[in-house]
């Protein structure tokens, strides 16, 4: 009779990729969500370790499937670039997302807020920015690094005032005003839509097409004006030729 040896009959863990909520609850939201995580990549698109995601879910504790968040846009330095399902932060060098971002929808308000910003803070995140499109406001929170004059003690404290602050990690500042949000990158670029940047870029195509244009319309006048004076060097050989003919040299009028 064989012995049969004993198997692992363990599970795997499966760690989901999805947590059945909507990316946004209207279109004002959608389109900040958006316009934040495509401009950030933009930013960072040469950087082969920056980065950055939306609404990806991240599981910062391994074997536990049911601590995590997906950020509607997170940043992560020091990790490539590429596509994932979701982020386990132990398969990512346990490096944890520096800075996130939460827009608010009129579904997803203070309880919410202060339930992210407790798992932000336990699990590593350095910066927090939370906006209100409908209200404009902006609140954010930051991790101050040790030695600095204002040290964390490993918490997120609340930034005093948003307009005109700088992020430490991204660079980019912020402008709050009575009607909008605006945010604008190292550069002093402002972030773009989707619909502003194609326009952008539509400009910037008209605007090359009328450079070619010009240089066409130049080289024509060149190539014309030389034409001219081709003719013209052409006629004053001949000219030359026939007074030679005759006998009178024209260098010696």
């Amino acid at each position: 009779m064989v012995k049969q040896l004993p198997s692992d009959t363990t599970p795997a863990i499966i760690y989901p990729e999805s947590d059945g909520q909507p990316m946004a609850d209207n279109t004002k939201q959608f389109r900040w969500i958006v316009t934040i995580k495509e401009n950030l990549e933009l930013l960072f698109a040469e950087d082969a370790n920056v980065f950055v995601a939306g609404d990806l879910l991240w599981y910062p504790v391994e074997g536990d499937n049911k601590t995590r968040q997906a950020p509607d846009t997170m940043v992560v330095f020091g990790r490539p670039k590429g596509d994932r399902g979701s982020y386990k932060q132990w398969e990512e060098d346990n490096i944890a997302p520096q800075v996130v971002f939460e827009i608010l929808s009129p579904g997803n308000r203070l309880k919410a807020m202060a339930h992210k910003l407790k798992f932000y803070e336990r699990y590593g995140v350095e910066e927090y920015y939370v906006y209100e499109p409908d209200d404009v406001e902006l609140i954010g929170w930051v991790r101050f690094p040790q030695g600095s004059l204002r040290e964390s003690q490993n918490q997120l404290e609340l930034i005093d005032e948003m307009n005109g602050w700088i992020s430490p990690r991204l660079g980019v500042r912020f402008e709050v005003t009575a009607n909008n949000l605006e945010i604008f990158a190292p550069s002093g670029e402002r972030f773009l839509t989707f619909v502003e940047l194609g326009q952008l870029k539509e400009q910037e195509k008209q605007r090359a097409e009328q450079e070619k244009q010009r240089a066409e319309q130049e080289k024509q006048r060149a190539d014309e004006a030389e034409r001219q004076l081709e003719e013209e060097r052409l006629k004053y050989q001949a000219l030359q030729d026939l007074l030679r003919e005759r006998g009178i040299n024209l260098e010696e009028l």
